[in-house]
C-alpha cells in the first residue's frame, strides 16, 4: 500500500544530547522544534498539529498530560497535540502518526518530535521505569529488566550462531567512532574493544559499553505534503515508507529470541510500500539500545544473514566507508537513548545523509535510507524509508 499523499521531511531541529542538568522536557522540546521550523522556513501559521514521543514525563518530572504544554511553549495556542508513547518506539511512533495524518489530508503540515528528561532519577530508579516497558504479569514481578532481557538473546544468539562477545564489542567500537563527529552525540570519545571487554559486567555477556546511556534531549521534524512544498525553504526528503508492527509483550510467548518478527513484518511491509529492497539501502540507523540489538537489527532488517551480523560488524561492512554504513549518528550507543526522542533522531540523521549536511561522517552519494526504532524487548518495531527528491 502507497501512502495516500506523498509526505516530506522539511525542517529538522536537535538538541545536545547527554547529562543535560537543570532543564525541563518543555524547554528541550520547544529548543528542538524552533531549530526545525526554522531549519523548514516554517511560519506559526502552517504548524497545524504536534505529536510528540515520550515515554515518562510522569515518572521522571512528575508531568502528564504534556500535550497542550508544546504548543503553548511554541506560541502555537489551540493546535492539537498529543503525547505519543510507545516505550522506546515512541519518537518513531509520533513520526508515523504526523506523516498519517498529512497523507490522509486531516492535516497540511505538522510537527513531530521526540523528548526525554531522564537524568532526574538515579540509575537504579531510570532501569525499574525502563522495567515497565515489559510485560507487567509474567516479566516485571520477577525483577527483568532490560539489560537481562538482551543479555538472554545474546545468549541465544551465541549459541545458535557462534557470536562473540568481541562481535559485540566491536559494534560500540564502531559507534563510539562515528560518535566522536557528531556535535550533538553524548559521548566523544574513542573506545577498544579490550576497553569493552574489561568494562564492567551489567548482565553477562553484556558489559557497561554494550549499553546505551540514560540520556536527556529533544528532536523534532517538521513533516508537509510534497504538494505544499513551494510554501518553505528547506531541503525536503521524502517520506516513502512509514510502517509499524507489534508482537508479544511477554518472551516466553515467542518462538525466537535470535531477532525480532516485527522488525522482519515491518521491514517487509516498509519495502513493498517503498518500492525497493534491502540491497537498495544505503545507509542505515537502527536501534542498538544494546550491541547485541544491532546485530540482530541488521539480520532481520535483510541486509545481512541470519546469524551472520557480528561476522559483518567485525568485516567492516557497517562501517561509514563500508557496503552499508549503520548507525554513522552513533547510534543510541554513543549518541545517546532519550527515549521517546531517539525514533526522531534517527529520521534526522538519515534526512541530514541524504540532505548531504552530515559533516565529517557524511557518507558520500546517499539517496536512500531506513530507520528502524525498537520498542520494549521488540513487541513494537517502526520502520520508516527516506528518500532523495
Amino acid at each position: 500500500m502507497k501512502l495516500a499523499r506523498r509526505v516530506a521531511i522539511v525542517g529538522v531541529g536537535l538538541t545536545k544530547f547527554g547529562a543535560l542538568g537543570q532543564v525541563t522536557s518543555r524547554e528541550l522540546f520547544t529548543e528542538a522544534a524552533f531549530k526545525a521550523m526554522q531549519d523548514a522556513g516554517a511560519e506559526h501559521s502552517d504548524i497545524d498539529a504536534i505529536y510528540v514521543g515520550n515515554l515518562s514525563s510522569d515518572l521522571f518530572e512528575s508531568q502528564l498530560h504534556t500535550g497542550p504544554i508544546y504548543p503553548d511553549y511554541l506560541g502555537l495556542k489551540h493546535i492539537p497535540s498529543a503525547r505519543v508513547e510507545g516505550a522506546c518506539a515512541s519518537g518513531g511512533i509520533a513520526l508515523r502518526t504526523a506523516v498519517m495524518a498529512v497523507a490522509s489530508g486531516m492535516h497540511d503540515t505538522v510537527i513531530a518530535g521526540g523528548v526525554e528528561k531522564m537524568t532526574n532519577l538515579p540509575t537504579s530508579e531510570v532501569t525499574q521505569v525502563l522495567a515497565y516497558c515489559s510485560d507487567g504479569i509474567c516479566e516485571v514481578p520477577m525483577g527483568i529488566t532490560f539489560p537481562g532481557v538482551f543479555a538472554m538473546m545474546a545468549r541465544r544468539h551465541m549459541h545458535e550462531y557462534g557470536t562473540t562477545e568481541e562481535d559485540l564489542a566491536q559494534v560500540a567500537v564502531k559507534n563510539h567512532d562515528n560518535g566522536l563527529l557528531n556535535p550533538y552525540a553524548q559521548f566523544h570519545k574513542a573506545i577498544t574493544v579490550e576497553k569493552v571487554m574489561n568494562s564492567v559486567k551489567v548482565a553477562e555477556p553484556l558489559k557497561l559499553y554494550d549499553c546505551s546511556p540514560i540520556t536527556d534531549g529533544a528532536a523534532a521534524v517538521v513533516v508537509t505534503a510534497v504538494e505544499n512544498l513551494d510554501k518553505f525553504t528547506g531541503h525536503p526528503v521524502e517520506i516513502l515508507a512509514s510502517v509499524q508492527a507489534s508482537e508479544s509483550m511477554a518472551l516466553q510467548h515467542r518462538r525466537d529470541l535470535t531477532g525480532f518478527k516485527t522488525t522482519r513484518v515491518a521491514a517487509e511491509r516498509a519495502y513493498k510500500m517503498a518500492g525497493v529492497g534491502p540491497k537498495d539501502i544505503q545507509i542505515a540507523e537502527v536501534h542498538d539500545c544494546f550491541t547485541i540489538a544491532e546485530v540482530m537489527a541488521i539480520e532481520d532488517l535483510g541486509f545481512v544473514p541470519k546469524g551472520e551480523g557480528g561476522k559483518a560488524v567485525q568485516e567492516g561492512i557497517t562501517t561509514r566507508d563500508g557496503q552499508l554504513p549503520v548507525n554513522t549518528s552513533g547510534g543510541l550507543k554513543a549518541k545517546g537513548h532519550p527515549i521517546g526522542a531517539t525514533g526522531i533522531a534517527q529520521a534526522i540523521e538519515v534526512v541530514s545523509q541524504i540532505r548531504g549536511e552530515a559533516g565529517p561522517r557524511q557518507v558520500s552519494d546517499v539517496e536512500l535510507g531506513l530507520t528502524q526504532n525498537l520498542g520494549g524487548s521488540g513487541a513494537t518495531i517502526v520502520v520508516h524509508i527516506l528518500g532523495k527528491m
